[in-house]
């Protein structure tokens, strides 16, 4: 365990894409955390943790993390492990970040918040998009009032994939949690609550449009929140052609932003949040601010994924509140619920 002058010790579950790409990276770049463990039974990347974490210890059993003196656990396997694992690490005592989405039932993610609340532990669900410099931008211009009343929020995370790649993000069982919809849509929706706030309806549709797809692959989610906002939501592996990232129209001006944050993309190529460019967006990629003809380029702040953990690390240690809580996280799934229930019964479903 960690005293108050040394890092918080951190057990890392999983090391696929979720786990080599964005946790132990963004970890290892967060002075108040050391990386001690990492869970996988995988021999190649057991030997690619050795290589890039060497102080972290290798673990092939998630057993062996409960005596290993930690004061974090970060789930980031497969979502069907997401509740057994979060759980079991609550009841040893320790602090758990959950990779998105928390459950794959709002009744699971509650009991699992539930359980953090008895046990007095921090429970925080891995939503870095929102710490991207577009939704950053998009975040600071809501709150300033410079669109004045936001009438229309519309948001997209598209792709083109038209072949299936294999493996269980694309299983069709609903204990997965896969598909788009419960991927890329746990994003989505978590932005636009995160703006807006709750939810009163939900209106969804759902395709398998790939040959031998079994789960959703296409997808719309349309929301109308308690505030007035109607919110746009599409997720795509099929998409030929790119709509903006955010088309945000307000009562006084809108704010529209093409391409994703660049963060992903520099981790994948070794980066981290050290590097002195870090999340910034280069001028030409900027948005446009304005209404009419008479629009600008608007900077596009910084995006600060190393936020997240810093933010995970005060908390634990209880100097600040978790930066994303768990019942953020069962709001989103309530939403992913009646978006599944829509897509089914092709109705508009009220929350």
């Amino acid at each position: 365990m960690a005293t108050s002058s040394s890092p918080l010790r951190v057990g890392l579950i999983g090391y696929g894409l979720a786990g080599s790409v964005f946790h132990a990276p963004l970890i290892s770049a967060t002075p108040d955390l050391e990386l001690a463990a990492v869970v996988t039974g995988n021999p190649e990347r057991q030997a690619q943790v050795r290589r890039e974490h060497p102080g972290a210890q290798v673990l092939d059993d998630v057993e062996q993390l409960w005596t290993a003196g930690l004061d974090l656990v970060v789930v980031a396997s497969p979502n069907r492990t997401h509740v057994p694992q979060a759980t079991a690490a609550l009841e040893a005592g320790l602090a758990a970040v959950v990779d998105k989405p928390l459950a794959a039932t709002a009744a699971d993610g509650q009991a699992l918040a539930a359980l953090a609340e008895q046990r007095g532990l921090v429970l925080s669900v891995f939503q870095n998009r929102r710490w991207d410099g577009d939704f950053l931008t998009v975040a600071e211009l809501v709150r300033s009032g410079r669109l004045g009343a936001v009438n229309r929020f519309e948001s997209r995370f598209e792709r083109w994939r038209p072949e299936l790649k294999g493996g269980w993000r694309e299983l069709g069982d609903p204990a997965e949690a896969g598909g788009l919809l419960y991927d890329l849509g746990s994003h989505l929706v978590d932005q636009a609550l995160t703006l807006f706030g709750p939810a009163t309806s939900v209106y969804a549709e759902l395709d398998c449009r790939r040959p031998g797809a079994q789960s959703d692959d296409d997808a719309f989610v349309a929301l109308r929140h308690a505030n007035g906002t109607r919110s746009h939501l599409w997720m795509s592996a099929v998409a030929g052609s790119l709509g903006p990232r955010f088309r945000v129209l307000g009562s006084e001006s809108a704010y529209v932003v093409d391409g994703l944050d660049g963060q992903e993309a520099a981790l994948r190529d070794g980066g981290t949040p050290a590097d002195p460019d870090w999340g910034v967006v280069p001028p030409a990629e900027y948005g446009l601010l304005g209404a009419g003809e008479d629009t600008v380029r608007h900077p596009t702040l910084p995006g600060a994924y190393q936020e997240y953990y810093a933010g995970v690390a005060a908390a634990v240690r209880g100097q600040a509140p978790v930066p994303v809580r768990a019942s953020d996280a069962v709001a989103a799934l309530a939403v992913l619920e009646a978006a599944r229930t829509s897509a089914t019964e092709q109705r508009v479903v009220e929350l």
